[in-house]
């Protein structure tokens, strides 16, 4: 995610200075053939570009309306997708036209002609990580997210029917939406991890011990596989087989979460150390610091089974050595 600020601190929402509890995720399309973020946020700030008619949403009531939404994605000016957050993500919003500006941040994406599938992909993206970099900071899960279609339906917003009108076009919907970014949390299914920090990278091969009580489809782990060692089958992201126990006795091939296994002494795993993200902390500088070299940060992304750039302060990053 490409997560940028620019606060709408001109807009009559943001001088109102209503606070809200957060309990959902609202997301809505600007509903005009304009992809460009400088339309919407404004001034230009060296990325965004001049908007030559000024007629952005940092304005006391843009258009004489009074709207406002949390953040907006499009394209910048150099033609990449980035996220704008344009209101504190505690603050109440002008976006739903109903009780649901009381209880949820809103977004829009910027819509283009809607058949362009390149860029529906980005934004699409770049929304689903935004989503989940949400869910984490407020404790949400995927179905705390809805569409302003979905919100009408519901009795909380106001008739309009995006993002429907758009998502299915390219093969999307809020079910899938809502699927994609619970895939980013690491799936509602499965529990935290029980794991201590090992300092250990666990690969093909390894012999482990299963510290967690759920497989990876959120099925109870018998206390039988528990209470054996296992051979890894292979390894992907957070995601790992498990196969022939150590005696060779039984094999299961079931997928486990990394996180959740440990290797048992002397089965040859690989050491790391280990990085605790401060707020302002990126990939690039955490493989700057430690690895001497930014271009390695997707490194860290694969070790840590990370689909997406984004972290969060106080998450625990293994580095490799």
């Amino acid at each position: 995610m490409n997560l940028n600020k620019l606060i709408f601190t001109e807009n009559a929402c943001y001088k109102a200075g209503r606070k809200i509890t957060v309990k959902g995720i609202m997301v809505h399309s600007t509903g005009a053939n304009n992809p460009w973020l400088k339309r919407y946020v404004g001034p230009d700030d060296g990325k965004l570009g001049k908007n030559q008619y000024n007629n952005h949403w940092n304005a006391y009531h843009p258009g004489g309306r009074e709207v406002c939404v949390h953040a907006f994605i499009g394209k910048l000016a150099d033609g990449s997708v980035a996220t704008y957050q344009t209101l504190p993500w505690g603050h109440r919003g002008w976006h739903a036209g109903g009780s649901a500006n009381d209880t949820h941040i809103g977004f829009e994406i910027c819509e283009d002609g809607l058949s362009d599938s390149t860029y529906f992909n980005k934004v699409y993206k770049e929304a689903v990580e935004l989503c989940a970099y949400l869910c984490k900071q407020y404790g949400l899960t995927e179905q705390n997210i809805i569409c302003h279609s979905e919100g009408y339906k519901k009795g909380i917003a106001s008739n309009h029917g995006d993002v429907m009108h758009w998502f299915p076009k390219h093969g999307k919907s809020m079910d899938t939406f809502r699927a994609d970014v619970k895939a980013l949390l690491g799936g509602s299914t499965s529990e935290p991890s029980t794991k201590p920090d090992t300092g250990a990278v666990i690969k093909a091969g390894d012999l482990v011990k299963i510290t967690g009580t759920k497989y990876y489809g959120g099925q109870t782990i018998p206390t039988w596989v528990k209470n054996q060692n296992w051979y890894v089958q292979e390894v992907s992201g957070d995601r790992a087989v498990i196969n022939k126990n150590e005696s060779g006795t039984n094999a299961i091939m079931s997928p486990v979460r990394v996180p959740d296994l440990v290797p048992v002494s002397g089965s040859g795993t690989t050491t790391y150390r280990v990085h605790t993200v401060a707020k302002g902390d990126t990939l690039w500088g955490i493989a700057v610091k430690y690895l001497g070299n930014g271009t390695r940060y997707k490194e860290i992304k694969f070790l840590n089974g990370l689909t997406s750039d984004v972290i969060f302060s106080g998450q625990k990053l293994k580095i490799p050595n």
